[in-house]
C-alpha cells in the first residue's frame, strides 16, 4: 500500500477571473468619471505588495454593473421619508 497523494484524472483548472480589465487602463476608463480621482489617489498611496488585491478589487468594482443598475431604474418602488419599522411600532 502506497502513502502517495492520489491525483485527479481532470486536468486543473485555472479560475475564471472576476472581471474581464486586464490593465490598469481598462481599470480606470471603466470607472465612472467621479471615481477616478480616487482611484488615481489609491493606487499612487498602495503598497507594491498590496497592488495585486487593490486592481483587483477596483476592476471589479468597475465591471460590476452596479452603477448601471443605479442609473437605469434609481428609486423605483420606493416610498420616501417612511421606514419599514415604523408601521410594526405604531400598532394595529
Amino acid at each position: 500500500m502506497s502513502s502517495a497523494p492520489r491525483r485527479s484524472s481532470s486536468p486543473s483548472r485555472q479560475p475564471e477571473p472576476e472581471h474581464p480589465l486586464r490593465t490598469i487602463r481598462e481599470i480606470r476608463e471603466s470607472l465612472p468619471e467621479e471615481q477616478r480621482g480616487h482611484f488615481d489617489a489609491e493606487l499612487a498611496d498602495t503598497d507594491l505588495d498590496a497592488l495585486p488585491a487593490v486592481l483587483r478589487r477596483w476592476a471589479t468594482m468597475g465591471n460590476d454593473g452596479f452603477l448601471d443598475l443605479l442609473l437605469s431604474t434609481p428609486f423605483e418602488g420606493l416610498e420616501f421619508g417612511e421606514r419599514s419599522y415604523d408601521d410594526a411600532a405604531s400598532g394595529p
